[in-house]
């Protein structure tokens, strides 16, 4: 997967009109911002292209609105607010590409491009519209490439230039060092709901890493696969066989104890199992504790570790132990790790581990994309440019 992209780094942007694509797809709860991770990984590219000079307008979507239509639900205006603040000037909000093409902020901000007929399918004449904006299109969202938006690879295609930006290069950069030259042991880390919506990406590691450890409920159906009792957890019967199939293939360790629950609440009460001895009506919520235990000695020898997905329930402090204890463990160990996915990054954050983690990748689908071994769109229009 070697790129053959340009590099922001490389080119001279003094003077130069920008357009950037950005991820500022951050989560919002009664209309304010409730994580500015997303934006905060943004700022040294956007303040790189206001250290050289460059007429910067950055550009990304919010949740899901309905394409082509305006919804105030959905305005980048707390973004841009936001973004004011961070970088200590000023940066208006544009309502439309016409707006756009007159500004003469140092930064600005373009609003939603989901508002914009055309955005999903990829609309060329829309594409063309947004590359008439630059001189240079910088593409940095990585939690976007595995998108064929025209904001991602039609702009892309279309712009006078086009290159990655530090965040998108990084991202990149540092998941090659894990899947392409690992330093061995390579442990990965999976959890989630289900065995579906990772199924692909663990039979990709099922040949690339030395060991897997499942958790969530993709681990309930590891444990039912090899006949252990998961009562009325979470589990997918119709998997054991791929799981069978690929715990054949690598390590994946067994647990040796759980924490359960009668319900999955708040204040539900947490009972310690053996793995053996889980009752009818027991909802498996998290590991126990020697398993931790166990799972946080197998990552003090790893190499490498990638990880995406937390072990248990753990926004229920009762049911998070166990991903405390693997979050310490990725963090004290001196393997080169790489953390990713929405619920991964607000673990490591919740225990307050995120220095220790070599990368943090911003992006949730893109990340596990990439670790199936897919082509991301929004990467193949910038290697399609170079490439010729």
């Amino acid at each position: 997967m070697m790129a053959a992209f340009k590099r922001m780094e490389e080119l001279d942007l003094a003077g130069k009109r920008l357009l950037i694509r950005e991820d500022l797809n951050v989560p919002m709860q009664d209309g304010r911002i409730s994580s500015d991770l997303r934006i905060r990984a943004a700022l040294p590219t956007l303040r790189s292209a206001l250290a050289q000079g460059a007429g910067t307008i950055v550009m990304s979507h919010l949740g899901r609105p309905v394409e082509g239509r305006f919804d105030p639900n959905f305005s980048l205006s707390p973004v841009a607010e936001r973004l004011s603040q961070l970088l200590g000037r000023a940066v208006p909000l544009l309502p439309d590409i016409a707006g756009a093409a007159g500004v003469t902020a140092p930064i600005a901000l373009l609003e939603n491009t989901r508002f914009l007929e055309g955005e999903k399918s990829g609309d060329e004449g829309l594409a063309k519209r947004l590359a008439a904006l630059a001189d240079v299109f910088v593409m940095d969202a990585f939690a976007a490439a595995h998108r064929a938006h025209a904001s991602v690879c039609g702009v892309a295609l279309h712009a006078p230039v086009a290159c990655a930006g530090p965040l998108l290069a990084g991202e990149l950069d540092a998941l090659a060092r894990a899947l392409e030259a690992p330093t061995r042991p390579l442990v990965a880390v999976v959890g989630g709901a289900k065995v579906s919506s990772k199924l692909k990406v663990l039979e990709s590691l099922s040949v690339l890493v030395d060991r897997i450890i499942v958790g969530g409920g993709i681990a309930n159906t590891f444990a039912a696969a090899r006949g252990l009792p998961v009562g009325a957890s979470l589990h997918e019967p119709e998997l054991m066989g791929a799981a069978e199939r690929i715990a054949d293939k690598t390590d994946i360790p067994q647990p040796v104890d759980w924490m359960v629950g009668k319900r999955a609440a708040a204040d539900a009460r947490a009972l310690l199992r053996p793995v053996q001895e889980v009752e009818e009506d027991d909802l498996i919520l998290d590991i126990g504790p020697e398993t931790g235990r166990r799972y946080r000695a197998l990552l003090a020898d790893a190499g490498t570790i990638l990880w995406n997905g937390p072990l248990g329930m753990f926004e229920f402090d009762q049911f998070g132990e166990g991903t405390r204890l693997l979050a310490e463990g990725v963090a004290a160990s001196s393997a080169f790790s790489i953390v990713g996915g929405g619920d991964t990054l607000a673990a490591i954050d919740k225990y307050g581990v995120a220095q220790g983690v070599s990368y943090k990748s911003t992006g949730g689908g893109a990340f596990l994309e990439y670790v199936e071994g897919k082509t991301l769109p929004g990467v193949a229009a910038l290697n399609a440019r170079v490439e010729g």
